[in-house]
């Protein structure tokens, strides 16, 4: 019984002790592994663009150099080309001077202009205003506070449909020149004009009495006015109308057959050209001339004695046109400021005034100078300028020059009659200002 209830007794403990034991296992957690730290990776480098072959910029495109072109006569291109060069050493603008014949500049700027290959300014007559303006040839001038100083007939020959459109600079007519040598008074009509051409003709003293350069109608004008003829009629206001021609008028048509019976009694030679007719003029060959201002230079120096007297008259007063001559700006020109510029600060002042007058004298449009003037022979200029009809500057007198001129060389030619050749000139004239030809 003793030995049961022993064996029973270590049976229990066992068995709690077992049980201890199990409960102290499940006491202690089992660790959780740490999972061992990675080796890091070097990072993959990003590649680097390659390094771009560096580009040079592109040059900003520099604008042309600014330049001037100026297109002037043989007489007024050296005095041009003084003022030029202090232009350009003030501003550093090249000033190119090209030399073009007077008679040519308008017809060559036409065309030019517009090509952009023409002139930045160019010095012409007044009456090339209107075709020059109407064909949007020509740029507005602004004189500022120099336009005071011009005389104001010379300003309202250049200013189109009250807009002003170059700077005048000189004013000009033509005058009757006889030498006092052979002709002791000067002619009062054409009748004695032609009276004492055939007696110094038949004297032997002159190979012509008078002499006129064949189909020049600028010097044949004052000519057709002492006959009563004229170029274009006029309204009340003194405005020229281009619907009355007077080319083949009355009076007109009488001068035209005064040409031709000078011609035909042998008074007046063809093929004489303006240069033969002042050389003839200037040796004593001649003893009477109509001519202007411009020649006045080459007769002193010939050194032939010369007076200078009003145009002769015949059944009417004889007269002249009269002209003023001036800087115009073209309207394709690049640099318009700079144009202005030069005229107004460069050739508007009175010693550049007084180069181009000693140049090519005639009566100065600039006041500072033509107060200054002491000259008989200009006086008498203007003395025979005094009634001179200013040359038309309707776009239509463009139109009249080319046949007017055919007509009297026709006449020199002695090809056609004096009243058919005036009156088909003048019927082309009409056709042309009709078709705007």
């Amino acid at each position: 019984m003793m030995k049961q209830r022993s064996l029973w007794t270590l049976f229990v403990v066992l068995l709690i002790a077992s049980l201890l034991m199990g409960a102290c296992a499940k006491a202690t957690p089992t660790p959780t592994p740490i999972p061992p730290t990675p080796t890091p990776k070097p990072p993959t480098p990003t590649p680097k663009p390659p390094t771009p072959t560096p580009i040079p910029p592109t040059p900003t495109p520099q604008p042309p150099a600014a330049k001037l072109v100026i297109w002037a006569d043989e007489n007024r291109a050296p005095i041009m080309e003084e003022i030029a060069k202090a232009f350009t050493e003030k501003y550093g603008v090249e000033v190119e001077v090209q030399q073009v014949g007077f008679g040519d500049i308008r017809d060559q700027f036409k065309v030019a202009a517009p090509a952009g290959e023409g002139p930045d300014i160019i010095i012409g007559a007044h009456d090339w205003l209107g075709e020059l303006v109407v064909n949007g040839l020509l740029a507005p001038v602004d004189l500022g506070a120099k336009k005071d100083k011009f005389l104001p007939s010379a300003l309202q020959a250049f200013t189109y449909n009250s807009q002003l459109y170059g700077m005048p600079y000189l004013t000009e007519n033509v005058a009757f020149f006889y030498n006092p040598d052979l002709v002791p008074e000067a002619p009062k009509t054409w009748s004695e004009v032609t009276k004492i051409a055939a007696e110094l003709e038949k004297a032997g003293k002159v190979k012509q009495g008078y002499v006129l350069h064949q189909g020049d109608p600028y010097h044949f004008y004052p000519i057709m006015t002492a006959f009563g003829g004229y170029v274009f009629g006029k309204d009340k206001d003194g405005n020229y109308n281009p619907k009355d021609l007077g080319i083949d008028s009355p009076g007109s048509i009488a001068a035209a057959k005064w040409l031709d019976m000078m011609v035909k009694e042998g008074h007046l030679k063809p093929d004489v050209d303006w240069d033969t007719a002042h050389t003839m003029f200037e040796q004593g060959d001649a003893a009477m001339i109509i001519t202007g201002p411009w020649a006045l230079k080459r007769i002193r120096e010939s050194g032939v004695h010369y007076k200078i007297a009003e145009i002769p008259d015949e059944t009417a007063d004889g007269h002249p046109f009269s002209g003023v001559h001036g800087f115009m700006i073209s309207a394709f020109s690049e640099n318009k400021l700079l144009a202005q510029t030069f005229l107004t600060e460069f050739v508007a002042t009175e010693e550049n005034m007084w180069k181009l007058f000693n140049a090519d004298p005639r009566p100065s449009a600039f006041l500072p100078v033509r107060e200054k003037i002491d000259d008989p022979d200009i006086a008498a200029f203007g003395l025979a300028g005094k009634n001179a009809d200013p040359m038309p500057a309707i776009p239509e007198m463009s139109k009249v020059w080319e046949a007017w001129g055919n007509a009297i060389t026709l006449i020199f030619q002695q090809q056609e009659d004096p009243e058919t050749a005036f009156k088909n000139a003048a019927e082309q004239i009409r056709q042309a200002i009709a078709g705007g030809q």
